[in-house]
């Protein structure tokens, strides 16, 4: 964690947390460079996976789309990269094939990410639950990380995992968005983050929360270094992860259709006993009142994310 300091010697992730005293750890803002072994904390490149044939039964598999309620071969929607060709409906994404269609084969090293698991509140089965979504979905947490290239252009990027408890951000997601800022500014590379997110993870209570403070802290310290960050709001992008690190980006692109916000819309309706504007929160209303720069769609994304690279490839020296 390369963002605070203890006024004397290095702790622990579990000092970290808290003191068998459970006394309050004193700290001071450092402005020295992340101490990152970029050799060790990178895996060696990724071998581009082969493709398995397709059986019969999922040739014949169907998808339904929920914008237009289409039927469409699910083959064909994995082609589309699941977005409807009829409606033109962006459908949710896992990870890592996100991150298959985003980055150039053969190019992704994955950030290690050795984070001892916590929970702080004792919550019921939390343990069992991340066990079995790591189980599930391939992912150590809620975040992807890497280091990689897009039509030959290096790059930090980090997609979120909305399969992996909604994307929440809790210690682990907090401290892996942190190391992505880490590992680019020791790099001296740009950072592109997919943000997909319901917001605090409520099993870690205020711990969660206080991810907000540190990935902002994050930020800040990348940007000040001449750090280009470019954020990718993806359907929902909400809470925490949207009141911090997705919306302090030096350019803000959105996929068409994405909710964004803090509170859903229900919950503002009755906080101020109003009726929304049409379309209020969507990436569209978003990036017409300014908060958004650019929408771009799901097959677009990787030629628009090469182009801004390549105009800024200059820009960090």
């Amino acid at each position: 964690m390369g963002l605070f300091k203890k006024k004397k010697d290095k702790m622990t992730f579990d000092e970290i947390i808290a003191k068998e005293d459970g006394s309050v750890l004193p700290y001071e803002k450092s402005d020295e460079e992340p101490d990152i072994n970029i050799e060790e904390v990178l895996e060696a490149p990724a071998k581009p996976a082969k493709k398995k044939p397709l059986t019969e039964s999922e040739k014949n598999e169907k998808f339904t789309c929920t914008g237009c309620q289409a039927e469409i071969p699910l083959i064909e929607m994995r082609r589309n990269l699941y977005v409807c060709p009829q409606c033109g409906k962006h459908h949710k994404v896992s990870a890592r094939r996100r991150m298959r269609y985003l980055v150039d084969p053969g190019t992704f090293r994955r950030i290690k990410n050795s984070i001892p698991f916590v929970n702080p509140l004792d919550y019921p089965d939390y343990e069992e639950k991340i066990a079995g979504l790591k189980e599930k979905t391939g992912l150590e947490e809620g975040v992807l990380s890497g280091v990689a290239e897009i039509e030959g252009y290096k790059a930090v990027v980090a997609v979120m995992g909305s399969e992996f408890l909604m994307g929440s951000m809790g210690i682990a997601v907090g401290e892996m968005i942190t190391r992505t800022f880490e590992v680019a500014d020791k790099m001296k590379l740009p950072v592109i983050i997919f943000a997909a997110s319901g917001g605090a993870r409520m099993q870690e209570g205020i711990l969660s929360l206080m991810q907000m403070a540190k990935t902002s802290a994050a930020v800040e310290r990348f940007s000040s270094h001449g750090g280009l960050y470019i954020s990718v709001l993806t359907h929902p992008t909400t809470g925490g992860v949207s009141a911090s690190f997705a919306t302090l980006a030096d350019i803000t692109l959105a996929e068409p259709g994405a909710l964004i916000g803090f509170a859903g819309p229900r919950v503002i309706e009755q906080t101020i006993g109003q009726k929304l504007p049409e379309g209020f929160q969507r990436a569209e209303y978003l990036e017409k009142h300014g908060y958004v720069d650019e929408i771009v769609g799901r097959n677009d994304m990787r030629s628009e994310l090469a182009h801004i690279l390549r105009l800024h490839e200059k820009r960090r020296k």
